[in-house]
């Protein structure tokens, strides 16, 4: 009864003063210039920090080195898949972002208030560009979300640029001694549509987790580029990493091997805040490290 109530005076409240914007679950009005704000998204934390706003709680981890200013004395309110409901309660917050892992959230915490699903899935450019519109307009923060959209434009062309010509490439994720890859169409699809590199394989499967694959795979590949991302890197957790596993005799007969074409991506940055404004920018640092000179 109380979340209920709860629930009807914010919204009630804030109605008054506000937007539409776009989320996952469609366009929704969501009250402008919220004071106390939740994030259970790494993303919406990423995009929401580079529009300079602050933020009243956090999830306890966040993986992602670059936000540790941000989130450093913020109230933690749980994890990135399970929300602390207590802490939430509390807090009272003015409005909740869930998205990814944590969307699965949405009805619950839309019980105890304002709540919206800022997920980052099918198309990671498009849809992170469209969260970091609705940030802008639900905070205030229209000027910066312009300013940012025309930074990160401008570095994906001269990104592109910088690899065109390059030939073919592959995504490979390690897990440990696993191996996986990813095509256009998969989660890390923009990587190949919006810098346009074309497909050591076509046809991979389109799995979260990507598809299965060998050393042999990877050989028969023979990308020109071998684009790595170390799962356990990513998610803090100690075992054999990305390098160590590629060190391979099959995968060392690679164009991409043999030119030292690897761009082992940050791996936090693209696995855990991806379609983050910064993140996605960082992700094209490494690519002009690694080609604007060659």
């Amino acid at each position: 009864m109380f979340k209920r109530l709860f629930c009807a005076l914010a919204l009630s409240v804030t109605s008054l003063h506000a937007a539409e914007v776009n989320t996952y679950a469609g366009k929704v009005d969501v009250a402008e210039n919220p004071a106390k704000v939740a994030v259970f998204d790494i993303a919406a934390l990423d995009t929401l920090t580079a529009l300079g706003v602050s933020l009243s709680g956090v999830p306890e981890n966040i993986y992602v080195d670059y936000l540790d200013h941000a989130t450093k004395g913020v109230a933690t309110v749980g994890n990135l898949f399970e929300p602390d409901f207590e802490a939430v309660n509390a807090m009272a917050p003015d409005l909740v972002v869930v998205g990814g892992r944590s969307s699965k959230q949405l009805k619950a915490m839309s019980e105890m208030a304002p709540t919206i699903d800022m997920t980052i899935w099918e198309d990671t450019v498009g849809q992170g560009l469209e969260r970091l519109d609705a940030f802008g307009t639900i905070f205030g923060k229209g000027a910066e979300a312009d300013a940012l959209k025309a930074a990160f434009t401008d570095k994906l062309a001269h990104t592109k640029a910088a690899l065109d010509g390059k030939g073919t490439a592959l995504i490979v994720m390690t897990n440990g001694p696993k191996i996986s890859a990813y095509g256009a169409g998969g989660r890390f699809d923009w990587l190949h549509t919006k810098l346009g590199l074309e497909e050591a394989v076509e046809g991979v499967e389109h799995s979260s987790h990507g598809e299965a694959i060998s050393f042999e795979f990877i050989k028969e590949a023979n990308p020109d580029i071998l684009i790595v991302i170390d799962r356990l890197a990513a998610i803090g957790r100690p075992g054999e990493s990305a390098a160590t596993t590629l060190d391979n005799p099959l995968v060392a007969e690679t164009t991409a091997w043999k030119k030292g074409d690897v761009v082992y991506l940050n791996a936090a940055d693209i696995y855990i805040a991806g379609g983050g404004i910064q993140s996605m920018s960082r992700t094209l640092d490494a690519f002009l490290s690694a080609f604007s000179s060659s």
